[in-house]
């Protein structure tokens, strides 16, 4: 987006949320890349330059799951310091003003939740890498512990309540997506009259298909991703720009 057609953008996209009355924001690691938490699918990413562990994996295999929680510590030191950004504060702002009834996103940061939106706004389809629960009982266990432990000790947690496997709450490879979470995306997509992507390749399915199931429902379906997107052919308005600038001046965030 270059100065000279900044301003009209601006106004574009800006028309575009002033005429909605139903958005669900669908956001992925572009959102938060602005908060400098890497893009871990990206060439330079973790996840490309190791085999991912799948979920059978980590059940079955105490190696794994050293190899699983040593790579979950690195990514955490990324994570750990990451304040919301610019783009989030404007999703908040869209929330607050009842705009907004749903935010779905792909990230697992808590960078939503720490701007403000409440849990009920918000969908996680690949869960929350902030804290870890336990695969038998759904007991939640804070990762501050668990870390501590590991690189003192070297040992794996093990659930507090019942002795069941403890696992970053996240969703890997392999591993079911949650339903009551793509129930409620299907629900907010049916009854949506703006889906607006923030950040998201669109390429990771089956979240990816919500976008184009809210166009294809009546919504308009508006794109903001630095890089194109196999949707963008489909998309009403297409913007190849940093969020937070772009969303934030549309909204007057300061």
């Amino acid at each position: 987006m270059s100065p000279d057609n900044r301003d009209e953008t601006v106004i574009r996209l800006s028309a575009a949320l002033q005429r909605a009355r139903r958005v669900v924001v669908f956001s992925g690691a572009g959102l938060s890349t602005e908060s400098g938490i890497p893009d871990f699918r990206s060439p330079q990413g973790v996840w490309s330059q190791a085999k991912p562990i799948e979920f059978c994996e980590f059940v079955s295999s105490e190696a794994a799951r050293r190899e699983a929680w040593r790579r979950k510590f690195i990514i955490d030191r990324d994570i750990r310091n990451a304040q919301p950004n610019r783009g989030h504060r404007a999703v908040h702002h869209l929330v607050r003003q009842g705009v907004c009834h749903t935010v779905i996103t792909q990230n697992i940061d808590g960078l939503h939740q720490a701007s403000g939106i409440p849990e009920q706004v918000l969908i996680e389809m690949h869960g929350n890498g902030t804290y870890a629960k336990c695969l038998e009982c759904g007991r939640r266990h804070a990762l501050a512990p668990i870390e501590d432990t590991f690189h003192r000790e070297g040992r794996l947690p093990h659930c507090e309540g019942c002795g069941g496997l403890v696992k970053a709450a996240t969703i890997s490879f392999g591993q079911a997506m949650p339903e009551q979470a793509m129930a409620r995306a299907e629900s907010a997509v049916s009854d949506c009259d703006l889906m607006l992507v923030l950040g998201s390749s669109l390429v990771v399915y089956p979240a990816a298909a919500f976008p184009l199931r809210a166009k294809r429902r009546g919504a308009q379906l508006v794109i903001i991703n630095r890089e194109p997107t196999p949707q963008d052919s489909e998309a009403d308005l297409v913007f190849h720009a940093e969020i937070g600038p772009l969303l934030g001046s549309a909204l007057e965030i300061p």
